[in-house]
């Protein structure tokens, strides 16, 4: 029996957008082990740089670059150094927590520019090479707040059903062009984002279970295992998949 080497990224050149840390730094991880050459990009250069160094203890091969999102000369910038893209993940997003009436029109305006924006800004840059070369695959990460609503996240789950949207449109836009677009839509994921937020609430560790608690399965996420649910997607084995809501969110969307 032939050895099976399935989801090889062998010769694959990635971009991982929001990569120096969390999710995204776990993503450019595992696409760099799985033998992808990963663009890693984050407004923070010494973050970037971090996940590279990460990647080059295992031998992987990375490169950091500075971007902003949400500035199109930046991502233009980006483009011209990065050049033709197998896999691009649509990582880099910002949270905001309030009801609509807690929210005013300058926080919709900076999620909108990041979490809608930054997705559009990256994606265009990126997809007419991918359309050229008639090959890639373009992973949206989005939220469970991108399906259901979320108590108190009225700007942030507005923008990531935009994602869910965007994500739909673009597959079937390019559905006979050899180009993918699929979502991830994670639960909660403990991350230092997460973390930091909790460091904020009165009993910390109440507040750890409580968001836990939301998840079927009774704990957060990992970021690995969204890089895990990343990696499929970016592999040949998904050629099938495109226009999908992938649910990394611990049975929350299940219902309670």
């Amino acid at each position: 029996m032939r050895s099976c080497n399935m989801f090889n990224l062998t010769k694959k050149v990635a971009l991982v957008t929001g990569a120096g840390s969390g999710i995204g730094r776990a993503i450019a991880q595992r696409f760099a082990q799985a033998g992808a050459k990963v663009f890693v990009a984050d407004i923070n250069e010494a973050a970037a740089q971090e996940t590279v160094e990460l990647i080059e203890t295992t031998e992987g091969n990375a490169l950091s670059v500075t971007l902003d999102v949400a500035d199109v000369s930046s991502v233009a910038a980006a483009a011209k150094k990065i050049g033709a893209l197998d896999l691009l993940v649509n990582n880099a997003g910002i949270g905001h927590v309030g009801t609509i009436l807690e929210t005013n029109a300058e926080d919709m305006e900076q999620l909108y520019r990041v979490n809608v924006g930054g997705v559009f800004n990256v994606t265009k840059a990126f997809i007419p090479g991918m359309l050229e070369r008639k090959s890639g695959s373009i992973i949206n990460i989005a939220s469970i707040g991108g399906v259901v609503a979320v108590r108190d996240r009225f700007a942030y789950v507005t923008t990531k059903f935009a994602v869910v949207g965007m994500t739909k449109q673009t597959a079937l836009d390019h559905s006979h062009s050899g180009v993918r677009c699929n979502c991830i839509c994670p639960g909660r994921v403990e991350t230092p984002f997460v973390q930091a937020r909790l460091k904020e609430y009165p009993d910390p560790e109440e507040a750890y279970r409580e968001m836990s608690s939301t998840q079927l399965i009774g704990r957060m996420g990992q970021p690995e295992e969204i890089a895990a649910a990343a990696h499929y997607l970016a592999s040949d084995e998904a050629k099938l998949v495109t226009g999908s809501s992938l649910m990394a969110d611990g049975g929350w969307s299940a219902g309670k």
